[in-house]
């Protein structure tokens, strides 16, 4: 059976430890139904859309939110499946119940979803039976040899069955997420989207096991957003030696739980922003507030008041008109009161 090698370092502890302050922090905010429909259809679009930037898919966020919205866009048709393929992906890890075991034949289906319509059919959700290498887009240097095709079978079976014989007492989620995500991408075992189906599968092990965190992350935009990195700490592991299970995943289990944890903090602290929202909740039943509104409640919570003058400042761009309608939507709400009049008008909360 395949057992994964490293070491617990502080720097994972301390990553972890964060994972689960911020996942405690998004579980328990009660959100507006509203605004929880909002995050995840945001994280989906950012899945999506890095989760193929990164393999090369040109298309920018504006694009990928019109593909799944079903509208027209002018691109390869190659590019547009990608996105389609992905968001299909994601459904399926969405809908996948946490009591059903991740075997071999989901890992395939993952594929086929991925690769639909993109590579021929009959490569589609099926182990590769041709040697494939990565190499260096600019030197064509061979950068990375995958095992070869008659090992990938055997290979396969033995990460599957580690990960379903491999308890949360006996390691935490989150790395098993990790493991997963570096031994796919390291027994390569498809002729295309391997990296994709590699996080697909790590995400779909940390929803499985309690770390949806309501869908609200997009692991993927952290790797987009340095996919220099991404590829360098996968290549510092692969580089050790041929032999997958000698190889110290440490350095991978350091980066992916860094990553985790910045997603997460983002989440957290939008989530805190929305606490103003969650205040009025009680006040008024089930309000949303927009943008620029919950910046001027935020203000107010923190400066008692807000003047014409000041909210001059606080948005620069915006018109005078708008803000104004902001703040009489708000005072019509009762969440604000307005004191005085023309000029020397200001506003602030009701308590």
């Amino acid at each position: 059976m395949y057992q994964p090698k490293f070491t617990i370092t502080n720097k994972i502890l301390m990553n972890i430890a964060r994972v689960e302050a911020a996942r405690e922090v998004v579980m328990n905010a009660p959100l507006v139904p509203t605004w929880e429909a909002r995050f995840r259809q945001e994280a989906l679009i950012r899945t999506v859309h890095h989760g193929n930037r990164i393999e090369g898919n040109p298309l920018n966020l504006n694009e990928v939110k019109e593909v799944l919205e079903g509208k027209s866009v002018t691109a390869r048709e190659r590019d547009i499946q990608e996105i389609i393929n992905y968001r299909n992906v994601v459904h399926f890890v969405d809908s996948f119940k946490p009591k059903d075991p991740i075997e071999e034949k989901t890992i395939l289906h993952i594929h086929r979803l991925t690769t639909t319509k993109v590579i021929f059919e009959d490569q589609c959700g099926c182990y590769r039976v041709t040697q494939v290498a990565l190499k260096n887009r600019a030197t064509g240097e061979i950068t990375f040899l995958p095992p070869s095709a008659e090992e990938v079978p055997v290979l396969m079976h033995d990460f599957v069955f580690w990960l379903n014989h491999t308890t949360n007492e006996d390691l935490s989620p989150i790395l098993k997420a990790a493991v997963a995500n570096y031994v796919l991408n390291a027994i390569h075992p498809f002729i295309e989207g391997n990296g994709r189906t590699a996080r697909a599968v790590a995400i779909l092990i940390l929803y499985k096991e309690g770390y949806d965190i309501k869908r609200f992350f997009s692991l993927e935009e952290y790797y987009d957003r340095n996919p220099a990195q991404y590829y360098a700490t996968l290549q510092k592991v692969s580089n050790q030696g041929l032999n997958l299970k000698e190889r110290d995943l440490t350095p991978w289990l350091e980066y992916f739980t860094e990553g985790l944890a910045i997603e997460l903090q983002r989440v957290k602290e939008k989530v805190q922003r929305l606490s103003v929202d969650l205040k009025l909740k009680g006040k008024v039943g089930q309000v949303a507030l927009n943008e620029r509104q919950l910046q001027l409640v935020e203000f107010m919570e923190g400066n008692t008041r807000i003047s014409n003058s000041e909210f001059r400042t606080l948005f620069p761009m915006v018109s005078d008109d708008t803000i104004l309608r902001d703040l009489k939507d708000l005072v019509s709400k009762k969440l604000v009161r307005k004191k005085g009049k023309t000029k020397n008008a200001y506003y602030e909360l009701v308590h």
